[in-house]
Protein backbone atom coordinates (compact mmCIF):
# COMPACT_ATOMS: atom_id res chain seq x y z
CA UNK A 1 0.00 0.00 0.00
CA UNK A 2 1.14 3.02 -0.90
CA UNK A 3 2.17 5.83 1.60
CA UNK A 4 -0.36 8.64 2.21
CA UNK A 5 0.10 12.70 2.07
CA UNK A 6 2.00 12.93 5.32
CA UNK A 7 4.32 10.01 4.65
CA UNK A 8 5.36 11.19 1.33
CA UNK A 9 5.99 14.43 2.99
CA UNK A 10 8.46 13.10 5.89
CA UNK A 11 10.06 10.54 2.66
CA UNK A 12 11.10 13.80 0.89
CA UNK A 13 12.53 15.75 3.80
CA UNK A 14 14.22 12.67 4.71
CA UNK A 15 15.40 12.19 1.32
CA UNK A 16 16.61 15.71 1.30
CA UNK A 17 18.10 15.98 5.07
CA UNK A 18 20.24 12.96 4.03
CA UNK A 19 21.41 14.93 1.38
CA UNK A 20 22.55 17.80 3.08
CA UNK A 21 23.90 15.80 5.72
CA UNK A 22 25.85 13.72 3.37
CA UNK A 23 27.52 16.89 1.72
CA UNK A 24 28.22 18.52 4.83
CA UNK A 25 29.59 14.85 6.40
CA UNK A 26 32.55 14.52 3.00
CA UNK A 27 33.41 17.71 3.62
CA UNK A 28 34.49 17.25 7.44
CA UNK A 29 35.99 13.55 6.79
CA UNK A 30 37.76 15.02 3.74
CA UNK A 31 38.90 18.13 5.44
CA UNK A 32 40.22 16.01 8.69
CA UNK A 33 41.19 13.14 6.82
CA UNK A 34 43.53 16.02 4.29
CA UNK A 35 44.73 17.62 7.73
CA UNK A 36 45.78 14.00 9.74
CA UNK A 37 47.65 12.81 6.61
CA UNK A 38 49.20 15.48 4.24
CA UNK A 39 52.74 15.85 4.64
CA UNK A 40 52.77 19.75 5.50
CA UNK A 41 50.59 18.63 8.84
CA UNK A 42 51.62 15.18 9.98
CA UNK A 43 53.92 16.74 11.90
CA UNK A 44 51.46 18.69 14.16
CA UNK A 45 50.72 15.04 15.91
CA UNK A 46 54.04 14.80 17.17
CA UNK A 47 54.64 18.14 18.75
CA UNK A 48 53.21 18.85 22.35
CA UNK A 49 52.25 21.94 22.11
CA UNK A 50 49.31 21.29 19.41
CA UNK A 51 46.53 19.97 21.25
CA UNK A 52 43.91 21.86 19.99
CA UNK A 53 44.91 21.64 16.53
CA UNK A 54 45.12 17.94 17.09
CA UNK A 55 41.56 17.76 18.47
CA UNK A 56 40.01 19.56 16.05
CA UNK A 57 41.52 17.15 13.14
CA UNK A 58 39.90 14.56 15.29
CA UNK A 59 36.66 15.97 16.16
CA UNK A 60 36.54 16.53 12.26
CA UNK A 61 37.02 12.77 11.06
CA UNK A 62 34.88 11.48 13.87
CA UNK A 63 32.33 14.09 12.69
CA UNK A 64 32.49 13.26 9.04
CA UNK A 65 32.33 9.22 9.76
CA UNK A 66 29.03 9.93 11.94
CA UNK A 67 27.33 11.73 9.56
CA UNK A 68 28.12 9.26 6.73
CA UNK A 69 26.92 6.78 9.01
CA UNK A 70 23.73 8.27 10.23
CA UNK A 71 22.78 9.02 6.21
CA UNK A 72 23.79 5.11 5.11
CA UNK A 73 20.67 3.74 7.01
CA UNK A 74 18.99 7.04 6.44
CA UNK A 75 18.80 6.72 2.54
CA UNK A 76 18.24 2.97 2.79
CA UNK A 77 15.46 3.27 5.16
CA UNK A 78 13.15 6.38 3.42
CA UNK A 79 14.45 5.61 -0.25
CA UNK A 80 13.31 1.58 0.16
CA UNK A 81 10.86 2.18 3.09
CA UNK A 82 12.72 -0.18 5.40
CA UNK A 83 11.79 -0.20 9.19
CA UNK A 84 15.04 -2.29 10.44
CA UNK A 85 17.33 0.87 8.91
CA UNK A 86 14.64 3.37 9.71
CA UNK A 87 14.81 2.49 13.18
CA UNK A 88 18.82 2.25 13.35
CA UNK A 89 18.45 5.95 12.14
CA UNK A 90 16.23 6.98 14.18
CA UNK A 91 18.46 5.86 17.40
CA UNK A 92 21.19 7.75 15.94
CA UNK A 93 19.11 10.77 15.15
CA UNK A 94 18.30 10.98 19.00
CA UNK A 95 21.82 10.44 19.92
CA UNK A 96 23.11 12.93 17.44
CA UNK A 97 20.55 15.48 19.08
CA UNK A 98 20.73 15.15 22.59
CA UNK A 99 25.02 15.28 22.25
CA UNK A 100 24.27 18.50 20.05
CA UNK A 101 22.26 19.92 22.91
CA UNK A 102 24.43 19.10 25.54
CA UNK A 103 27.71 19.99 23.46
CA UNK A 104 25.75 23.58 22.90
CA UNK A 105 25.33 24.23 26.35
CA UNK A 106 28.82 23.03 27.00
CA UNK A 107 30.43 25.11 24.45
CA UNK A 108 28.55 28.12 26.45
CA UNK A 109 29.30 27.36 30.06
CA UNK A 110 32.83 26.54 28.94
CA UNK A 111 32.84 29.57 26.56
CA UNK A 112 36.68 31.23 27.65
CA UNK A 113 38.23 27.92 27.65
CA UNK A 114 36.27 27.01 23.84
CA UNK A 115 37.51 30.43 22.28
CA UNK A 116 41.28 29.55 23.97
CA UNK A 117 41.30 26.30 22.40
CA UNK A 118 39.83 27.33 18.70
CA UNK A 119 42.54 30.46 19.20
CA UNK A 120 45.12 27.91 19.94
CA UNK A 121 43.74 25.87 16.83
CA UNK A 122 44.35 28.85 14.66
CA UNK A 123 47.71 29.90 15.76
CA UNK A 124 48.66 26.15 14.71
CA UNK A 125 46.82 27.12 10.96
CA UNK A 126 48.30 30.18 10.81
CA UNK A 127 51.84 29.23 11.47
CA UNK A 128 51.35 26.04 9.36
CA UNK A 129 50.03 28.01 5.87
CA UNK A 130 53.15 30.52 6.77
CA UNK A 131 55.79 27.40 6.70
CA UNK A 132 54.53 25.20 4.11
CA UNK A 133 51.56 27.44 1.70
CA UNK A 134 49.06 24.11 1.84
CA UNK A 135 46.08 25.81 -0.21
CA UNK A 136 43.73 23.38 1.98
CA UNK A 137 45.17 25.33 5.04
CA UNK A 138 44.95 28.62 3.20
CA UNK A 139 41.06 27.51 2.37
CA UNK A 140 40.37 27.04 5.96
CA UNK A 141 41.95 30.49 7.10
CA UNK A 142 40.61 32.62 4.34
CA UNK A 143 37.14 31.07 5.28
CA UNK A 144 37.72 32.25 8.92
CA UNK A 145 39.39 35.17 8.51
CA UNK A 146 35.79 36.46 5.39
CA UNK A 147 33.68 35.03 8.16
CA UNK A 148 35.32 36.63 11.40
CA UNK A 149 36.18 39.94 9.05
CA UNK A 150 39.82 39.47 10.51
CA UNK A 151 43.56 39.14 9.25
CA UNK A 152 46.02 36.96 11.05
CA UNK A 153 47.92 37.71 14.34
CA UNK A 154 48.32 41.97 14.02
CA UNK A 155 45.60 42.84 11.55
CA UNK A 156 47.89 44.71 9.52
CA UNK A 157 47.40 43.16 5.65
CA UNK A 158 50.58 44.60 3.95
CA UNK A 159 53.12 42.90 6.58
CA UNK A 160 51.38 39.70 7.61
CA UNK A 161 52.83 36.70 6.23
CA UNK A 162 49.13 35.10 5.51
CA UNK A 163 47.82 38.29 3.85
CA UNK A 164 46.79 36.28 0.85
CA UNK A 165 43.75 34.82 2.98
CA UNK A 166 42.69 38.18 4.51
CA UNK A 167 39.77 40.06 3.09
CA UNK A 168 40.03 43.69 2.11
CA UNK A 169 40.46 46.41 5.23
CA UNK A 170 37.13 48.66 4.81
CA UNK A 171 37.95 51.96 5.28
CA UNK A 172 39.51 55.31 3.11
CA UNK A 173 43.03 53.57 3.91
CA UNK A 174 42.46 50.30 4.18
CA UNK A 175 45.64 49.14 6.06
CA UNK A 176 43.97 47.77 9.51
CA UNK A 177 41.59 44.98 10.61
CA UNK A 178 40.81 43.27 13.68
CA UNK A 179 43.23 40.46 14.90
CA UNK A 180 41.91 36.76 15.01
CA UNK A 181 42.98 36.19 18.23
CA UNK A 182 41.10 38.82 19.94
CA UNK A 183 38.03 38.55 17.63
CA UNK A 184 37.78 34.58 18.05
CA UNK A 185 38.24 35.10 22.19
CA UNK A 186 35.37 38.02 21.44
CA UNK A 187 33.16 36.12 19.69
CA UNK A 188 32.86 33.33 22.24
CA UNK A 189 32.90 35.95 25.18
CA UNK A 190 30.25 38.40 24.13
CA UNK A 191 28.22 36.29 21.28
CA UNK A 192 28.14 32.74 23.28
CA UNK A 193 24.10 33.29 23.48
CA UNK A 194 24.07 33.32 19.73
CA UNK A 195 26.77 29.93 19.28
CA UNK A 196 24.55 28.45 21.84
CA UNK A 197 21.41 29.19 19.67
CA UNK A 198 23.43 27.53 16.83
CA UNK A 199 23.64 24.73 18.33
CA UNK A 200 19.90 24.30 19.73
CA UNK A 201 18.85 25.15 16.15
CA UNK A 202 21.13 22.66 14.84
CA UNK A 203 19.80 20.00 17.26
CA UNK A 204 16.16 21.30 16.64
CA UNK A 205 16.43 20.05 13.63
CA UNK A 206 18.06 16.61 14.21
CA UNK A 207 14.95 16.10 16.23
CA UNK A 208 12.33 17.24 13.24
CA UNK A 209 14.04 14.70 11.09
CA UNK A 210 13.83 12.16 14.20
CA UNK A 211 9.87 12.57 14.19
CA UNK A 212 9.34 12.64 10.30
CA UNK A 213 11.23 9.30 10.56
CA UNK A 214 9.22 8.08 13.33
CA UNK A 215 6.30 9.04 11.37
CA UNK A 216 7.67 7.08 7.63
CA UNK A 217 8.33 4.11 10.48
CA UNK A 218 4.41 3.90 11.90
CA UNK A 219 3.31 4.39 8.43
CA UNK A 220 5.53 1.80 6.89
CA UNK A 221 4.60 -0.24 9.75
CA UNK A 222 0.79 -0.06 9.67
CA UNK A 223 0.50 -0.22 5.51
CA UNK A 224 2.61 -3.94 6.28
CA UNK A 225 0.13 -4.88 9.19
CA UNK A 226 -2.55 -4.35 6.61
CA UNK A 227 -1.04 -5.68 3.60
CA UNK A 228 -0.67 -9.01 6.08
CA UNK A 229 -4.32 -9.07 7.20
CA UNK A 230 -5.48 -8.50 3.37
CA UNK A 231 -3.76 -11.62 2.79
CA UNK A 232 -4.38 -13.64 5.34
CA UNK A 233 -8.22 -12.57 4.36
CA UNK A 234 -7.63 -13.48 0.42
CA UNK A 235 -6.17 -16.56 1.38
Amino acid sequence: MALDGCGLLCKYILILFNVIFTLLGFVFLGLGLWLRFSGSTRGFFELQGSSAFVMAVIVLIALGSVMLIVVAFGDHGACNEKRCSLQVFSILLGILAVAEIAVGVLAYTNRKAVGQNIGEFYASMYVLYASSGDPVVGATLAFIHKTLHCCGATGFNFIEAVQDTCPKPDGFLGLKMPACPGIILDVFDSKASMVLGVFMGTGALLITALVCATILLKQIKRNYQDMTAYYSNVY
